[in-house]
């Protein structure tokens, strides 16, 4: 059994991933919503944005413009994405 990632570490990988991605729109995206969010995330929260983060970029993109709606799973989250991309 392995034992669980510590908080910050969990945070400082996701700050990462959020801005290396394939897509530098995404990145753009993904790093200014980490930046406002990942802090105050919940471990759950957490978890679903990291696998978020595990989902092809073009799907992410089309999800977050609304060119397609997010699955169930992620979809207040994509929406929350979206309000701090154009807030």
């Amino acid at each position: 059994m392995t034992t669980p990632e510590p908080r910050e570490t969990t945070i400082k990988r996701l700050h990462m991933r959020s801005m290396r991605r394939g897509i530098k729109e995404m990145d753009l995206i993904l790093i200014r919503y980490a930046e406002a969010r990942l802090n105050g995330m919940d471990p759950q929260g957490l978890q679903i944005y990291d696998a978020l983060l595990s989902e092809n970029d073009q799907d992410l993109y089309q999800w977050v413009t609304g060119q397609i709606p997010a699955p169930d799973r992620f979809a207040p989250l994509v929406d929350d994405i979206r309000n701090i991309a154009t807030g």
